[in-house]
């Protein structure tokens, strides 16, 4: 029977995670040589080779992998057991960092702050990340929550470490500025809209697929003359005619009025998928739970 240094499990899981010594070593303060010493140990501890080399850096073996895999089911143990203890003492108390998007701060973040009020105990530092949709997954590692989007009907990328709570669905709406020759309809199809001059986000985004969508179904490419990452500046520039845009329906709502005109978009199902992703050991964490459960209660109300 091995006798596991929980610590040193959890360097192994940081390398699974992270990919490299060096970035290991920064994420948990240590300095490289510490961190491979560490690893070290634990190859000795269990008796197979755990790391392998690869050019400058290392990857794990087969063997690494499956005990980084296991790794993450002792620290979700040890943190269950730490969570129990905290509730029997009086309950959530503590620190949660939320990394959140901009337009998801901008449609949940002030019900959600509203809704922590009533756990003072819990002080929410926030994190503003605007990635394309794969990286989300990997902020999970520095983290509490992550508020992340993807597109509708795209695969996640691999998140089995993760834990995933769904939020909510946000439709897109093609948004027209002021007379717009269909500015006064409520639908608009691929066809009449496809070639228009666009406001788009940077590539990989998830309202960019749908664009990328919209030219394959009809083998038009679309002219995109700006590209950002701002949906305030977008809805700027569609208001002030230089194009037309695919905006999240709740989030541009708000400001749309008098503005410009949103149009459901017919024959494509247009929307992004808003989801928090946690790790495991930390999700059982009773504050880092308070406030996924605010999450999900602020993002029902949008909806409905």
């Amino acid at each position: 029977m091995v006798d596991f240094d929980v610590q040193l499990l959890a360097v192994l899981r940081e390398l699974a995670e992270r990919g490299s010594v060096t970035a290991v070593a920064e994420a948990t303060h240590r300095t490289p040589s510490a961190v491979s010493q560490q690893l070290q140990t634990l190859q000795r501890q269990v008796g197979v080779p755990l790391v392998e080399r690869v050019g400058r850096g290392v990857r794990l073996t087969g063997h690494g992998e499956v005990l980084a895999g296991l790794s993450t089911g002792v620290a979700t143990a040890i943190a269950r057991v730490d969570a129990a203890w905290q509730e029997h003492l009086g309950g959530a108390t503590g620190q949660v960092d939320l990394a959140i998007f901009p337009s998801a701060a901008e449609l949940l973040l002030p019900g959600v702050l509203t809704r922590m009020r009533e756990h003072p105990g819990i002080a929410l530092t926030l994190v503003d990340v605007d990635v394309s949709e794969g990286e989300f997954a990997p902020l999970a590692a520095d983290h509490d929550v992550v508020v992340g989007h993807r597109s509708d009907g795209v695969r996640p990328v691999e998140r089995s470490a993760l834990e995933t709570v769904p939020l909510l669905r946000e439709p897109l709406d093609v948004a027209l500025p002021p007379g717009h020759r269909l500015e006064g309809r409520q639908r608009v199809g691929i066809d009449e809209v496809v070639g228009e001059t666009w406001i788009g986000v940077p590539e990989g985004y998830p309202i960019d697929r749908v664009l990328q969508a919209m030219a394959a179904a009809s083998d038009t490419p679309p002219s995109v003359a700006f590209r950002t990452i701002h949906l305030p500046v977008i809805e700027n520039l569609v208001a002030a005619g230089h194009g037309v845009a695919l905006v999240p329906r709740y989030t541009s709502g708000t400001r749309a009025r008098g503005r410009f005109h949103l149009a459901e978009l017919a024959d494509v199902r247009a929307g992004r998928r808003l989801e928090a992703l946690v790790r495991p050991d930390r999700a059982v964490r009773p504050v880092v739970r308070t406030v996924l459960e605010a999450l999900v209660a602020e993002a029902l109300d949008v909806t409905t």
